[in-house]
């Protein structure tokens, strides 16, 4: 697959396209089957394009969002371990045992975390009972 920039000479439209390969490109210039979106135009060309270099600056880039991943990587984990402590897991039973703390069926001892499907969460929502979503890191994960 090869991208092209092209543009209209009628109407001065910069557009890009995909085609299988150069010589696909030709085929269907040749063929009159290029065709501005804008106005109809097969008085469609292609435009200067630049390949993409990989510099060191991009390598450098890469890098840095690395070491973004492991530090927002790190405060996950000890947000996870924060939660672990001081909150009691309750597994695939959360909304069962949100729905009991909020209808007061059972004492409110300390907070829950555990496991639901977003049709649970959206229920619980609509009963008035606030849930927060966080990202969970297992363990086994690099």
């Amino acid at each position: 697959m090869i991208k092209y920039k092209l543009i209209c000479n009628n109407c001065e439209l910069n557009f890009d396209s995909w085609f299988a390969s150069s010589n696909e490109y030709d085929k269907l210039k040749r063929k009159n089957f290029l065709i501005c979106n804008n106005c109809d135009s097969q008085n469609v060309e292609k435009t200067l394009m630049a390949p993409k270099l990989i510099s060191v600056k991009n390598k450098s880039n890469k890098n840095q969002d690395l070491a973004k991943y492991h530090k927002i990587k790190n405060i996950i984990k000890n947000y996870q371990t924060f939660i672990k402590k001081n909150f009691k897991y309750v597994g695939e039973n959360f909304a069962y045992e949100a729905r009991s703390i909020h209808y007061n069926d059972k004492p409110k001892s300390k907070g829950i975390y555990g496991n639901a499907t977003k049709e649970d969460l959206k229920e619980l929502k609509e009963e008035g009972i606030e849930t927060q979503v966080v990202p969970w890191i297992k363990d086994s994960d690099n």
